[in-house]
């Protein structure tokens, strides 16, 4: 029971690291917009975190992510939705 708290912790901590790295390349405006996603879409609020923390470890972003940079990450995110076709016969 205390190895699956402790894996928490270790989960938890991880995701605060990955945070915190990644809000040094977002603007005010786009953090509050990350934080309200947080409570709403946990999964996809972290895979964009994750993948803004890449980006700014490999030097590629060159200027803070503004709110609308971030819903474009979000929107690329998005899995593409299939487009469905009934055929009458």
């Amino acid at each position: 029971m205390s190895s699956e708290v402790e894996e928490q912790k270790k989960i938890q901590e991880k995701i605060l690291e990955i945070e915190s790295m990644a809000k040094k390349f977002m603007t005010q405006e786009a953090i509050e917009r990350y934080g309200r996603l947080k409570s709403a879409h946990q999964q996809k609020a972290l895979q964009a975190m994750v993948l803004i923390a890449h980006l700014g470890s490999q030097n590629q972003i060159k200027e803070k992510i503004t709110d609308e940079q971030f819903k474009d990450i979000l929107m690329r995110l998005e899995p593409e939705k299939r487009e469905t076709k009934i055929i009458r016969k």
